[in-house]
């Protein structure tokens, strides 16, 4: 036999032939039970057409007769019920069309023979390419449309040339009981109003819209004809409702026959109603004309004026409703005013939250709603307080306490941490004088610095806003929600919903040899590690020039690469910008010292392009979006899984110029303290395997989109880690005889179990 990939019944031949192939050389598994009908009807009706096929090669035409008697023959062998009603009966017709006896066009003189049929088969798939001899797109839809008894139509965008086109055929299709439904979006602005209200015009016709369209790219396109008779076709392909698409366009689809592609079918219908009954698809009727054309004139000319505020009122995108209406359950059904939200970095936290305080507002009109804001940097502060601005429409709300900003008053107060601590002013006021407080980043709320506020203020609603509440020194943030969280969007299920960009992460295999750095309480000795990235000379030397080797071999062209680079300290940022200087690849070091000015000019000599990379130390972590960053560099060993999410996220902006980010992430040979498993889980969607499993597989359950290669060695490495790690015997022995002093806490079953957030059943 052929060495490969089979999927192939074995039959009483083909056993014979394996008996001579050795049992380790070939792979045979018995058929799924659920799949048995599909599969075992497939290799007979394989072996039937086979046998038929060659009775045509023997006789011609007149084989019809000899082919009829072989079926019937096979029917006959299993058709013992029905006494013989199944069988084919001569001379080998195929039903066509019935008409009602009622049915008009029977009363104007029409026969069913008369009937409209596509060209293409109702029973047997098909593909359009736009070739010239096979029967126009536009055509076969006018047909299939008039013989539906329903329709459903999925399209990025509806232009009235392509509606026009089939405007008659839905007109009557319509005004006959016929059903239609239309998602369709503003993608673009490439929608037509004009078209959109023809649509609505028609009765028995239901239209649903996606406004949101930097989250939602809606690029599939088919329309499904549901038949009663059984012979529902779908249209699947490239072609959205214009005239270029559905004639003259280099266009391919695939006609779906649900005699011949049930299982295809069902997929189309099931995935329609999902998106059908989805909160981000919005009804659309004639109060939302306004809504549609400053969506679509806003997709048109985006990135024109963009100092424009308020243009029209700012919704709250449906996952962040979602968000607000499980906050308004935990509050009025629960009773619990204390609650934390917990959103992958670049969803909006901000957004729900100036939400979330609109909609408290006019739950307690004329009074004063007081309102806390903390954060822990001044950036975020900005921000914060201008996206409360845009959501309450008031461009006077609030005041900033932050480096040199002063209030004029404490009503609406955004407020760093630091100065919260500095100035204590919270001890001159009552507990409960702010009705509303959030807390940005909270899973900073553990360190002593936030203690004293957050038990002093007793406030009417406590909102937390975190992107992983999980933190490595097993701290407990849920403390202060009654081990509750009220809604959460994780990373891969915000990547899988298009809230943020698929990434492809490469684990490059590292130059430098870790598993003896010295490891001190939380990770690795941070300056050992500084002195080895940028001190070492040749050593440091041949590791800058691994990662620029793999810069070129990985991003699709450094001229396009708009990169950020963390690193371990100042020094390592510096050595690494300097390198690349001097090989050609412009670069800038920034860290904490370095001025909001030369911030500022950095972010936008990035995003012109003049800089390829920008390397930081502890900065750009949190509250700073650059959505134009489409590389991502981790140029050191990141231990908090915390730091590595919103390192990543820096990256995961939407953003038009980047189809996914770059990340190369270089791996060495690690510590055995090192907990690579932890990361790699947290970028797996609803997975039920380790992440052995996964790494061994490929990483199969990656985001939509995603992908993940770790490269030979680094794999190793990875292995190596995890099967040393927790989840082990020695591990865990390991971890027990080192508790304290990695984490400076008492080694008791609780303490250690929260810390590696373990099951107990791990340990009995």
């Amino acid at each position: 036999m052929k060495p490969g990939l089979y999927e192939q019944i074995i039959n009483k031949q083909m056993n014979e032939e394996l008996q001579s192939v050795p049992e380790e050389c070939r792979h045979q598994e018995k058929v799924d039970s659920a799949e048995a009908s599909r599969v075992l009807a497939t290799y007979a009706a394989e072996l039937m057409k086979r046998k038929m096929d060659a009775m045509y090669e023997a006789s011609g035409d007149q084989a019809l007769s000899d082919q009829i008697a072989y079926i019937n023959k096979v029917i006959g062998s299993m058709d013992v019920e029905t006494d013989g009603a199944l069988q084919i009966e001569h001379p080998g017709e195929q039903l066509l069309s019935v008409l009602s006896e009622k049915d008009e066009q029977r009363l104007l003189g029409r026969k069913a023979k008369d009937a409209l049929r596509p060209e293409t088969s109702m029973a047997y798939s098909s593909l359009f390419t736009g070739a010239s001899r096979e029967p126009q797109m536009l055509t076969e839809l006018k047909k299939e449309i008039v013989s539906a008894d329903r329709i459903d139509m999925l399209v990025s965008f509806i232009k009235w040339s392509g509606l026009r086109e089939l405007l008659e055929e839905l007109r009557s299709f319509t005004a006959h009981g016929g059903r239609l439904r239309v998602i369709c979006t503003s993608y673009m602005g490439a929608t037509d109003v004009k078209a959109v209200e023809e649509l609505d015009k028609l009765p028995n016709t239901e239209i649903k819209i996606s406004y949101d369209t930097k989250r939602t790219r809606l690029h599939a396109k088919s329309y499904i004809f549901y038949r009663d008779t059984g012979f529902t076709t779908a249209y699947i392909g490239s072609s959205n409702m214009s005239n270029a698409a559905l004639t003259s366009g280099l266009e391919w689809n695939v006609k779906a026959a649900e005699k011949d592609m049930a299982d295809t079918i069902e997929k189309v219908r099931a995935t329609f109603a999902s998106y059908w009954n989805d909160s981000e698809f919005v009804l659309y009727d004639a109060s939302q004309r306004d809504r549609l054309i400053q969506a679509l004139r806003n997709e048109k000319y985006v990135g024109e004026g963009t100092d424009r505020k308020f243009v029209f009122d700012i919704r709250p995108y449906a996952y962040q409703q979602e968000i607000l209406d499980k906050l308004e359950v935990e509050r009025q059904v629960f009773g619990h005013t204390r609650n934390l939200v917990v959103a992958a970095t670049g969803c909006g936290k901000t957004v729900i939250s100036a939400f979330d305080y609109a909609r408290f507002c006019k739950a307690h009109p004329g009074e004063q709603n007081r309102l806390l804001f903390v954060a822990h940097r001044e950036e975020i502060l900005e921000q914060s307080i201008e996206t409360f601005r845009g959501v309450l429409h008031d461009l006077n709300f609030g005041d900033l306490w932050v480096g040199s900003h002063k209030p004029e008053a404490l009503d609406h107060l955004f407020v760093s941490i630091q100065t919260l601590n500095s100035t204590k002013f919270y001890q001159n006021l009552s507990k409960d004088y702010y009705d509303f407080i959030v807390v940005d980043e909270f899973h900073h709320a553990t360190a002593a610095i936030y203690q004293e506020p957050l038990h002093t203020f007793d406030p009417k609603i406590l909102l937390g806003l975190t992107a992983t509440p999980e933190r490595m020194d097993g701290e407990d943030i849920l403390q202060y929600f009654g081990g509750r969280i009220a809604a959460e969007i994780r990373l891969p299920e915000a990547i899988d919903r298009k809230l943020l960009c698929p990434f492809q992460y490469f684990g490059v295999s590292d130059t430098v040899d870790l598993k003896d750095v010295r490891w001190v309480r939380g990770g690795y000795d941070r300056h050992a590690l500084s002195d080895i990235y940028s001190l070492s000379g040749a050593v440091a030397e041949k590791r800058a020039q691994h990662v620029i080797a793999n810069v070129e071999k990985y991003t699709t062209s450094v001229t396009d690469m708009k990169a950020l680079g963390f690193c371990v300290s100042k020094e390592h940022a510096k050595f690494m910008a300097d390198f690349f200087n001097r090989h050609a690849i412009p670069a800038l070091e920034l860290d904490s010292d370095s001025s909001r000015e030369d911030r500022a000019t950095a972010k936008k000599r990035l995003e012109s392009g003049e800089l390829k990379v920008i390397f930081v130390v502890d900065l750009y972590n949190e509250g700073v979006d650059i959505t134009a960053v489409n590389t991502v560099l981790f140029l050191r060993p990141t231990e908090s899984l915390t730091i590595f999410l919103q390192q990543l996220g820096r990256g995961l902006r939407l953003d038009e110029s980047k189809d996914c980010l770059t990340v190369l992430d270089f791996i060495g040979q690690a510590n055995k303290k090192y907990n690579y498993e932890e990361k790699f889980a947290a970028l797996l969607s609803n997975t039920k395997h380790s992440v052995e499993y996964e790494l061994k597989k490929g990483f199969v359950s990656v985001p939509k989109g995603c992908y993940i290669y770790l490269e030979k060695k680094a794999s190793e490495y990875v292995l190596q880690n995890i099967r040393s790690s927790i989840e082990t015997r020695n591990g865990i022995v390991a971890k027990i005889a080192s508790y304290e002093e990695d984490t400076g806490k008492a080694l008791t079953l609780g303490n250690f179990l929260d810390s590696y957030r373990m099951d107990p059943r791990a340990i009995y």
